[in-house]
């Protein structure tokens, strides 16, 4: 058993990794002093993760739209409406995080890197041949997820969709669940590809450290269990989108936890099933 272990871990991790080592120390020793790629992925994972922040629902920029056109504006009521809709605000939350995580790093990359997004984690070719590393994750995570929907802290918090009822599960609610996963696969682009895979060259598998405190960062507002969760399960994907070069196992995974979680918190609620 032993052996079988080491020659997986072999495999699926330590060859992968002393290869990105080795790229990056060739790198290193080559490179002019000053790093223009390093310093742009930073400065522009900082900026996309205030506007997120700060802007990441229809109210939180009536201030701008009021300096910017006047009060009167008709923009102004219906960004106040947009605030007052669950359904819209939630939309609004959810494909701004994905502008800000895929779009803007995205448009960084093909526009000023000149370089190819399968680069920074997008391709899928060979990511099947992976399968056994997913599906140890998955293993680990589902049971975990369906014991943590049990507690009161998690309760309050997911669905983000309130559910008041078993008749607020309705179309409303999984349209959310859609858009929800695509803010996800933004969330594993802007981590896990732009930031992991835009400053490796530079810093190696140490790319996943740096990575893993905005990351932490982000769950600030949620339970202390799933902070610290977050610092473990960024590390691992972080690696696993290192060795297979692509975000998409990260996204899938991250997928099923969030939805895993939702639909846990919502049958021990009584409200589906």
């Amino acid at each position: 058993m032993a052996s079988v272990a080491g020659r997986a871990w072999e495999r699926w991790f330590a060859g992968p990794l002393r290869a990105i080592e080795a790229d990056s120390l060739a790198y290193r020793q080559t490179a002019p002093g000053f790093d223009g790629k390093t310093v742009t992925v930073v400065l522009v994972a900082a900026v996309s993760l205030v506007l997120q922040n700060y802007y990441s629902d229809p109210g939180s920029v009536i201030p701008l739209v009021r300096w910017a056109v006047g009060p009167d504006a008709e923009v102004i009521s219906t960004l106040t409406r947009w605030e007052g809709s669950q359904s819209t605000r939630l939309m609004w939350f959810a494909l701004a995080a994905f502008t800000l995580y895929a779009v803007f790093p995205g448009f960084v990359v093909t526009v000023f890197f000149r370089e190819k997004l399968t680069d920074y984690g997008v391709g899928v070719r060979g990511v099947i041949a992976d399968w056994p590393v997913y599906l140890a994750f998955a293993a680990i995570m589902v049971p975990l997820v369906y014991l943590c929907s049990a507690l009161p802290r998690f309760q309050e918090i997911y669905p983000f969709y309130r559910v008041g009822s078993p008749a607020d599960v309705n179309a409303n609610l999984i349209r959310w669940e859609l858009v929800y996963a695509l803010q996800f696969i933004g969330l594993e682009f802007f981590f896990r590809g732009f930031m992991v895979h835009g400053t490796k060259h530079r810093f190696g598998t140490y790319s996943v450290f740096l990575m893993v405190i905005p990351y932490c960062m982000i769950h600030f507002h949620k339970p202390v269990a799933e902070c610290f969760a977050s610092i473990v399960a960024g590390v691992a994907l972080g690696v696993v989108s290192l060795v297979t070069k692509s975000v998409w196992p990260g996204a899938g995974l991250h997928i099923l936890v969030a939805w895993g979680m939702d639909t846990s918190v919502l049958l021990r609620r009584g409200m589906i099933g």
